[in-house]
């Protein structure tokens, strides 16, 4: 019997171990009330297994611990699979347009690198992609490029 807690235990410990977590953004919150300011944050967390499974959330909370464990959560929740040419990059060419924010990705050859900025490499890193060329045009508001980046992955097709 314990014997059999200590291997759903390792399988949990080793379900939870393959995750790679990033927080992209913390922003503090305020809002006025009765009493003063209340104090909140918001985090912006992309987690990725590292063999093109990958997912994001945004959520609040009153400190930022608990904020990111709830992002964490839902991020794990909220995956999608990229389909990965030789696992190593996308298979086509994407470009994407969510609201103002404008992201381009191109299949990389064997041994580019990641040529990204911000939020593009850091999901490209979590999901495990080694080869990528891409460039965010539009805005800086970074859940606006994770959508849009998000949105440009579930586009692909092998």
């Amino acid at each position: 019997m314990a014997e059999e807690k200590n291997k759903l235990n390792q399988t949990n410990n080793n379900q939870q171990e393959e995750w790679e977590e990033r927080v992209v953004e913390i922003k503090r919150t305020s809002k006025k009330t009765k009493g003063g300011n209340r104090i909140g944050f918001t985090a912006l967390v992309v987690v990725g297994d590292g063999k093109g499974k990958v997912g994001f959330a945004l959520e609040k909370a009153r400190d930022v611990a608990s904020a990111i464990k709830k992002a964490m959560r839902k991020a794990k929740k909220n995956t999608i699979v990229i389909p990965l040419k030789e696992s190593r990059t996308i298979p086509h060419q994407v470009e994407v347009k969510f609201k103002a924010a404008r992201v381009m990705m191109k299949p990389g050859r064997k041994g580019t690198g990641l040529i990204a900025g911000s939020v593009v490499r850091t999901i490209a890193e979590v999901a495990g992609i080694e080869d990528l060329t891409a460039k965010i045009l539009g805005t800086n508001n970074k859940y606006a490029n994770v959508q849009a980046v998000f949105k440009g992955f579930s586009l692909l097709k092998k």
